[in-house]
């Protein structure tokens, strides 16, 4: 039987390119534009969120400056993120509220991250993993997916296979798990008729599809 670390290994192996929050946590770990890019990518893909990430920050990099900004601009900035009206109304309440009471700056604290107006905890775990480095697990579609069918988990939503898996996952592997299976979920292991047959964990894989459904809308990201 393979561990865990194993499994992530043999994983990472067959994987391609890097999801969005990878590239801006190598680029630079900034902490500001890692929070409002996940914020951003709430139910769109992450070409939608690099297009609208890149367009917002060339124009407005700062809590300040996208606290001060005018909202119907921002909101044709960050267009092809979908939502964009509600996120827009966000990411400058974020940004407003970071500066009165964090002097412009993210906190590292998963609890203080939660406060901030619509961060749930895939968000705040993002956060504290690709701006921080701090062990946590965000669990978004493809780690709760993917978990599920591997057997480490037999759970019904994300925050049950976040605290399902916090109690299974060594660790030390807690900063790679999202960062893995983010990719894993678009490349290979995807929703519908996953590439079982190029896959190199197939033989072990126990592909449980019996907890999965479709997702609900959140009212937190």
């Amino acid at each position: 039987m393979m561990e865990y670390k194993e499994i992530l290994n043999e994983i990472e192996k067959q994987l391609e390119g890097e999801a969005h929050l990878d590239e801006l946590a190598k680029k630079k770990q900034d902490p500001f534009k890692i929070l409002i890019s996940t914020i951003l990518s709430a139910r769109t893909r992450d070409e939608n969120t690099r297009v609208a990430t890149d367009k917002l920050f060339a124009k407005y990099n700062t809590p300040k400056s996208i606290a001060e900004a005018y909202i119907g601009e921002l909101e044709q900035l960050i267009k092809t993120s979908g939502f964009y009206k509600v996120k827009a109304a966000r990411i400058k309440e974020v940004s407003k509220i970071l500066c009165e009471e964090y002097n412009c700056k993210v906190p590292n604290n998963y609890e203080e991250l939660l406060n901030l107006p619509g961060v749930g905890s895939k968000t705040a775990n993002c956060v504290l993993v690709y701006a921080f480095k701090i062990p946590a697990i965000p669990v978004d579609t493809h780690v709760h997916r993917i978990s599920n069918r591997l057997g480490w988990v037999k759970t019904k939503n994300p925050i049950k296979t976040e605290d399902a898996l916090k109690k299974t996952i060594p660790k030390e592997l807690w900063l790679k798990l999202n960062r893995l299976f983010v990719r894993f979920g678009q490349q290979i292991c995807i929703p519908i008729k996953p590439k079982c047959d190029i896959c190199t964990i197939n033989d072990i894989c126990p592909k449980d599809f019996s907890m999965e459904m479709i997702p609900k809308k959140k009212k937190t990201l």
